[in-house]
């Protein structure tokens, strides 16, 4: 079974900015994750870490009733970046 795909449509479909990181205090956070930080009012601007990202996801995850898939798919991705940026190996 061969399916011909259209590669210009394809491309032209993607979005390469939402993964395109930016240095917010030092700290590597792609535009989509600061997108659902803002989303949830969650005050990244202040920590100096992905740690403290972290903790401050994790603050608002322990107020809801259901975690919603978008702050607990970034919560790993940040905490998967900041274990291999700063684990020693």
């Amino acid at each position: 079974m061969n399916k011909e795909f259209d590669i210009e449509s394809i491309v032209s479909n993607m979005d390469f900015n939402s993964n395109s990181f930016q240095n917010i205090n030092g700290m590597m956070l792609t535009n989509r994750e600061i997108e659902v930080l803002d989303k949830y009012k969650i005050p990244y601007q202040k920590c100096n870490n992905l740690k403290e990202v972290i903790f401050e996801i994790e603050e608002v995850i322990d107020d809801m009733d259901i975690v919603e898939d978008d702050l607990d798919y970034i919560s790993s991705t940040i905490s998967e970046r900041d274990y291999y940026q700063n684990t020693n190996k």
